[in-house]
């Protein structure tokens, strides 16, 4: 019970007593009391006219950065004999160093200024309102209000710097960039012979098949290198990614894309990003640091979910993507993904799948036992028979161990990827 509540109930209770009693020392005992409550009313100002500015020291952020938020009040009104200023906080974002809540006095016209430091996981938090508890010097009387004071934070997930990621899409656009095009013109690598032409420099003549013929001379070609289009597919569905105890895959899976988008726009090449989860989120095609941008921002928004519609990737899309494009399965796959990828490269998608490891990762979070070992190998096993089958269909695959970092991995595991690559382009023509 509050405290102005139990007066007044004393001081109702003394003047209905006194006057029905006619007792004249019972009155006389609820003056005190009456005149407490009547000074904590008037001391309380009816409106509560504050000015609040917010600053924070990055509104770019990685996880579990620190992030300074100073925050000042001044008093445009009545002097507050004491005021609780609460900064409110989005889920998700917690205070590590000072609090986002002061109790202080405000004069008319004074301002208080306090900092403290936030830091949360990958997301785009807004700040909602400052909410703001006024009472009186007695304690009796208080006022909540909420102002609106907007502000955003927005921490990105961590993007890896890849140096190469081959990739040998069937088709490519006409710009110049970093991929075989299967077009012979100006390169490096070889592609083949051809007739001698006016203009050809005498270092590309191939002179031993010249020797060979007596009236015309052939000069090397070299295989043209383009950008392509390049679609990256993360799976966001709590069936592949989420495990006992509330432990989930996808934050690794986060950063694998962030790491790939940014490689392959760093090629010159045309990427989209589609979210394939509880819902569809995609972000369209395009090139360059604007892009980049864009996919850094909903890479920061993606979530993962349940949903019976996307529950397999029957339902996927495919549309969205070029035809013949490159198509990068960010996924700790399951075996009825099979066939949709199988489908896929039938339908001339050149796939690559980037798999999180979900068996070695469960692992880590349960206890060592027998019946663990027996679980583990027999899943272990389905999972090498799932990517058998996609690399004899033509799908280049790349098993992660999420306790190794991605960018080492990725450098190990498709340093041969070219050669492999070249021998799926000439299956694939």
């Amino acid at each position: 019970m509050s405290r102005s509540l139990l007066l007044n109930l004393l001081t109702y209770t003394l003047l209905v007593l006194g006057i029905a009693g006619r007792r004249g020392e019972l009155l006389a005992l609820s003056l005190p009391f009456l005149l407490y409550l009547l000074f904590g009313y008037l001391r309380i100002p009816p409106v509560v006219e504050l000015e609040a500015r917010r600053h924070l020291s990055a509104e770019r952020a990685s996880p579990d950065q620190p992030v300074t938020v100073t925050f000042s009040v001044t008093n445009l009104g009545a002097s507050l004999d004491e005021i609780l200023v609460e900064d409110v906080l989005p889920p998700g974002l917690r205070a590590l160093d000072g609090s986002n809540r002061h109790l202080t006095t405000l004069p008319r016209g004074a301002s208080r200024t306090w900092t403290y430091t936030v830091s949360g996981g990958r997301g785009y938090y807004a700040f909602p309102s400052v909410r703001v508890e006024s009472r009186d010097g007695l304690g009796l009387i208080q006022h909540t209000d909420d102002f609106e004071l907007p502000g955003q934070l927005l921490i990105l997930p961590p993007v890896l710097r890849l140096k190469h990621v081959p990739i040998r899409p069937r088709r490519t656009r006409v710009y110049a960039g970093m991929i075989p095009a299967r077009v012979g013109g100006p390169g490096v690598d070889f592609f083949g012979v051809r007739d001698y032409q006016p203009g050809d420099p005498p270092r590309r003549i191939n002179w031993r098949v010249s020797a060979r013929q007596t009236e015309e001379l052939y000069s090397n070609e070299f295989e043209q290198e383009r950008v392509a289009d390049v679609g990256i597919l993360l799976d966001g569905r709590d069936r592949t990614n989420l495990f006992g105890g509330g432990h989930s895959i996808f934050e690794h899976s986060v950063l694998a894309a962030a790491a790939l988008s940014d490689a392959f726009l760093a090629q010159g090449n045309r990427v989209g990003l589609l979210v394939y989860g509880k819902y569809l989120h995609w972000t369209l095609p395009a090139y360059g640091k604007l892009q980049r941008e864009k996919i850094l921002h909903a890479l920061a928004g993606a979530r993962s979910g349940g949903s019976d519609i996307f529950a397999s990737l029957a339902h996927l899309p495919t549309r969205l993507f070029p035809v013949n494009s490159q198509i990068v399965v960010v996924s700790p796959l399951t075996t009825d993904d099979l066939g949709t990828l199988v489908h896929l490269r039938a339908r001339g998608y050149q796939v690559m799948v980037i798999s999180p490891d979900p068996v070695r990762y469960e692992m880590t979070h349960l206890r060592p036992g027998d019946e663990v070992r027996k679980a583990a190998r027999i899943l272990r096993l389905e999972r090498d028979l799932l990517l058998k089958h996609l690399r004899r269909a033509g799908i280049q695959t790349l098993d992660w161990d999420v306790s190794q970092p991605f960018d080492q991995v990725v450098r190990h595991s498709l340093s041969r990827a070219p050669q492999q690559l070249r021998a799926l382009g000439r299956l694939a023509v």
